[in-house]
């Protein structure tokens, strides 16, 4: 579905991470993990076709994103932040109804037939329906992220990227968006979703692809990611991975080393 190529990203002119190469498929949940700064929000920018790389092709179905039209890049993958600006007033099913916009003609600002359905399912896989004419600015942190998520389903793209879904859910929301993930990858979409919590992305995704000193360390299942060699490069400090007997993958980051 999507191919990252030996793919390079730069900032003011400074390349901060290169060798990025992997395959993103249908039904899949890959991780992105890493520290903060090493690019993983610029590389799912890169990803939906919004920063060019410095290096390297990224490309949607075997053709570049760059020769892709902005409409059609919003129809095939949905790009999750919680930092886009939201006028006062707009209530929760406003913010999500949004995310049919790519379907519509430019001179058409009314709703199309599918829209409505769109939304109410959207609304209702991530459990703000009865929040629906509620204005966002009077939600908070965690229903936020969720409506952002809603917005996405709303899209029904292919792929989502997802910058920190989980970042301001509590413990039972975050295992919530996460099997979302799961379920939508069952249904034949893929997801790239950005996690801090090593254990989350173990138990979820399908691969972790480890972003560290510059460069893509590793893209693998959990159990072949997640090497502490390769964390120690990644974070400078230690982190004991655990292998369990039922296949699991646990770290520990280790305070006294």
């Amino acid at each position: 579905m999507i191919e990252v190529r030996d793919v390079a990203l730069a900032y003011g002119g400074r390349v901060f991470v290169s060798g990025i190469t992997f395959s993103l498929r249908a039904g899949e949940v890959m991780a992105l993990v890493g520290p903060n700064g090493v690019g993983k929000t610029t590389l799912l920018r890169a990803m939906a076709g919004l920063h060019a790389p410095a290096a390297g092709e990224i490309t949607l179905d075997g053709r570049s994103l760059g020769e892709l039209t902005p409409g059609v890049r919003a129809r095939e993958i949905a790009l999750v932040t919680a930092d886009a600006p939201i006028v006062d007033g707009v209530s929760v099913r406003e913010v999500v109804a949004s995310g049919r916009l790519p379907y519509r003609p430019w001179w058409r600002w009314a709703a199309l037939p599918d829209d409505d359905a769109a939304v109410r399912e959207a609304l209702a896989r991530t459990e703000l329906a009865e929040l629906a004419e509620r204005p966002y600015q009077a939600l908070s942190s965690g229903e936020r992220q969720r409506v952002w998520l809603a917005l996405a389903l709303a899209q029904r793209a292919r792929t989502l990227l997802l910058d920190e879904p989980t970042s301001h859910l509590d413990v039972r929301h975050a295992f919530e968006a996460l099997r979302l993930l799961r379920a939508l990858a069952a249904e034949g979409r893929a997801a790239v979703v950005v996690l801090h919590d090593l254990n989350l992305a173990a138990a979820f995704a399908d691969r972790i692809a480890l972003l560290g000193a510059g460069r893509l360390l590793r893209c693998a299942g959990p159990e072949e990611a997640l090497d502490e060699g390769l964390l120690r490069r990644a974070y400078g400090v230690r982190i004991d991975v655990q292998r369990r007997a039922d296949g699991r993958v646990l770290a520990f980051a280790n305070p006294e080393a």
